[in-house]
C-alpha cells in the first residue's frame, strides 16, 4: 500500500470518528428541567347561571263585566293608580233582539200587574166587608205582590240589556276600576275596539294589566343534571341585562317538580324573590341571569386544574410529582369540587408535593410542548 493509500485511510477514519462522536452529542437528550407548583388550600365555590327575566310578583288583568265599546280611555301606560281609579268606560251596545224580548217580557208582566191589581182591589172590598174570608184575602195580596216584583225583575233586566246596569248604580258596570293599586303595565285597547265580558265560555277582553313594580321575581329554567343541588330557601344574585354592573340579591323560593323538554335537554322552572334598591327602575320582562351556588368547600386543598392528566386506559386522573433524584412519578388522584379553575384534591398528593407543570418546561428559558 502506497504512502498516500495511507494518508486516504487514516483521512477517512478520523472523519469517521468524528462524525459518530457528532451524531451521539446529535442523539442525545438534554435532561429537562420542569417547572413545578405545589397545592395550595383555597375555597372552591361551583355555581351555575340560570337564564330568565323579572317579572311582578302580582299581576292581575282587567277585564269589563259586560260587552259593549270602549267609551273613553282615562289613563295612559305606565300610570301608577290606587284601587278604585277610573281606568276607562265601556259603551253598552245592546243586541236588538235580546232588547225586544226583554220589552215584550215586561209589557206581558205589566198585563199580569193590572189584573192582580183588579182581583185584589175587588177582594179587599169584600174583605172589609166580611164577605170572604182573611185567608182567601191573602191569596189574592199575595199574587199582587208576585206580580209587582216580576214586573221590578224583568224592568231591571230590560235596563241591564239596554244600559248596561240598573237603578242608580248603572255606572258600575260601565266604569272599569283598578282593582289593585300599581302601575298600568299595557292596555291593549283603544277608543271604538268590541269588549267582551268574562264568562263560563269566554275569558274577556282584557282592557288592562296592572303590577305591583315595587316586588320583583326571577322567574328562569335550570338543567336537570344541576337542579337536584338547588336548595329552595338559598341566597342567589341576579343579574339584570338592561343594568350593567349591578348584582341584586335574591331568595330562591320555587323549584319546580315537573320539568319540560327544550332543545333535547329538560329544563325546570326557579323562582326567586328579588331585593330591588330604590335607585334602579325595573322594568317587567327585563332579561336576567341567576347565579346560584351548587357547592362550595372552604379552604380546601387544590391544584389547578391545568396540571391534571388522564389515564388513557383507566380515565383515574393523575399528576407528575418530583421525587428527590428530580424525576417525576405518575400520582392517581381522588378529586372533589371544581369551580372550572381550581379542584379539590381528597388524596393522592401534599401541600409540599412539586407538581410538574406542563407546558412550561426547557434547559433555556423557552417554552416547549410536553
Amino acid at each position: 500500500m502506497s504512502k498516500r493509500s495511507k494518508i486516504i485511510l487514516i483521512i477517512i477514519a478520523i472523519l469517521f470518528v468524528v462524525a459518530l462522536v457528532w451524531f451521539g452529542k446529535k442523539n442525545k437528550k438534554s435532561i429537562i428541567e420542569y417547572e413545578t407548583e405545589t397545592p395550595f388550600k383555597t375555597t372552591i365555590i361551583k355555581k351555575t347561571v340560570a337564564t330568565g327575566k323579572v317579572t311582578p310578583l302580582e299581576e292581575i288583568e282587567i277585564k269589563p263585566q259586560i260587552t259593549g265599546i270602549i267609551d273613553k280611555i282615562m289613563l295612559l301606560e305606565g300610570s301608577k293608580v290606587k284601587k278604585g281609579d277610573l281606568i276607562a268606560t265601556v259603551r253598552v251596545v245592546p243586541n236588538e233582539q235580546s232588547l225586544i224580548s226583554a220589552r215584550g217580557r215586561v209589557d206581558n208582566i205589566k198585563l199580569n200587574v193590572e189584573n192582580s191589581e183588579i182581583a185584589y182591589k175587588r177582594n179587599k172590598n169584600l174583605f172589609d166587608k166580611g164577605v170572604i174570608s182573611k185567608q182567601e184575602f191573602e191569596r189574592f195580596e199575595l199574587t199582587y205582590n208576585q206580580a209587582k216584583q216580576d214586573l221590578q225583575n224583568a224592568q231591571n233586566d230590560y235596563l241591564i240589556i239596554k244600559k248596561g246596569s240598573a237603578g242608580s248604580g248603572g255606572s258600575a258596570n260601565t266604569n272599569i276600576m283598578a282593582q289593585m293599586s300599581g302601575t298600568i303595565l299595557e292596555i291593549p285597547v283603544k277608543e271604538g275596539d268590541q269588549v267582551i265580558q268574562s264568562n263560563n265560555f269566554n275569558a274577556g277582553t282584557t282592557i288592562a294589566s296592572i303590577a305591583d313594580m315595587s316586588k320583583m321575581i326571577f322567574e328562569g329554567k335550570v338543567d336537570e343534571s344541576e337542579v337536584g343541588k338547588l336548595v329552595s330557601g338559598s341566597d342567589i344574585e341576579v343579574s339584570i341585562g338592561a343594568i350593567e354592573g349591578v348584582k341584586f340579591p335574591a331568595k330562591l323560593n320555587f323549584i319546580a317538580p315537573k320539568g319540560t323538554e327544550e332543545g333535547g335537554a329538560v329544563q325546570f322552572k326557579i323562582k326567586a324573590d328579588v331585593s330591588l334598591s330604590d335607585d334602579y327602575f325595573i322594568r317587567a320582562g327585563y332579561s336576567a341571569n341567576a347565579d346560584i351556588v351548587l357547592e362550595k368547600r372552604d379552604s380546601v386543598l387544590s391544584v389547578k386544574e391545568a396540571v391534571l392528566r388522564f389515564d388513557k386506559k383507566t380515565e383515574e386522573p393523575y399528576v407528575e410529582v418530583k421525587q428527590a433524584d428530580g424525576t417525576f412519578k405518575n400520582v392517581t388522584l381522588k378529586l372533589g369540587t371544581s369551580d372550572g379553575v381550581n379542584v379539590e384534591i381528597l388524596e393522592g398528593v401534599t401541600i409540599d408535593d412539586q407538581i410538574k407543570i406542563w407546558n412550561k418546561a426547557s434547559k433555556d428559558g423557552k417554552k416547549i410542548d410536553d
